[in-house]
């Protein structure tokens, strides 16, 4: 249910998307697809910038082949977790800004090794375009559904995050004990990717103020990261 009070309403605060007046609303999720825009594109700049930069791609390199991967993705929780406090707390636009930046560098520098072992392995980085050229039809497909229909899928909130920790918890048990989750756990992640998807972009709709943008691009681009994360790797397995 949508509602469409007088302006004069949310000139001292601000309200959630779905109870804003119509330009409002269109305003504000304008600028959460332009700053996921501008995280994707910093993203995918910096990976490529990092790959090619030895002093930062070989120490990732040589951590991951060293077996001590589960320290990098526990690194990377964490700044995650800090980066997505600031951009989702009520301090300073400058501060919330800041952890988006700071989740943006986080992802491109955890990349750096999968990127390197696919261009490694296709011989080129065709393999790396054209999972991220699938990751952006499923994106773009999983937002119209949402965008069009207008429904709230904050109901699979309970399920998406059960089922994430369980995967966490796998992937913990898996590099610690040397064994691979394989082919099955990759499409399963995708799948559960596409859940996440779905249910941040309802949040984008029902559940976010009208001045939370760079909290909800910074969910937005947490989401499509790691559906690309796992597509990637899907096209990997095929060789």
């Amino acid at each position: 249910m949508s509602y469409a009070p007088d302006h004069e309403m949310y000139q001292d605060r601000d309200v959630f998307a779905i109870d804003a007046v119509a330009s409002e609303r269109a305003a504000f999720i304008r600028r959460t697809y332009a700053h996921l825009f501008a995280a994707v594109a910093s993203f995918a700049c910096l990976a490529g910038f990092f790959l090619n930069t030895p002093a930062i791609a070989d120490p990732m390199i040589a951590l991951l082949q060293a077996g001590q991967w589960i320290w990098i993705l526990g690194a990377f929780l964490v700044v995650s977790w800090i980066a997505s406090w600031m951009a989702s707390s009520g301090a300073s636009q400058g501060v919330q800004y800041a952890g988006l930046i700071l989740y943006t560098v986080a992802e491109a520098v955890i990349f750096v090794p999968l990127l390197a072992f696919a261009q490694f392995q296709a011989g080129n980085a065709s393999i790396i375009l054209q999972a991220g050229a699938l990751t952006l039809l499923i994106f773009g497909g999983l937002t119209a559904v949402v965008m069009f229909s207008g429904a709230d899928f904050s109901f699979l909130r309970t399920g998406l995050w059960v089922l994430g920790l369980a995967a966490f918890g796998l992937i913990v048990v898996a590099s610690f004990a040397g064994f691979s989750l394989g082919l099955w756990f990759t499409v399963g992640m995708i799948v559960l990717m596409a859940g996440y998807i779905l249910y941040d972009t309802s949040n984008v709709l029902h559940h976010y103020r009208t001045d939370q943008h760079v909290a909800a691009a910074l969910a937005l681009f947490a989401s499509l990261a790691t559906l690309f994360w796992y597509v990637l790797r899907l096209f990997m397995s095929r060789d």
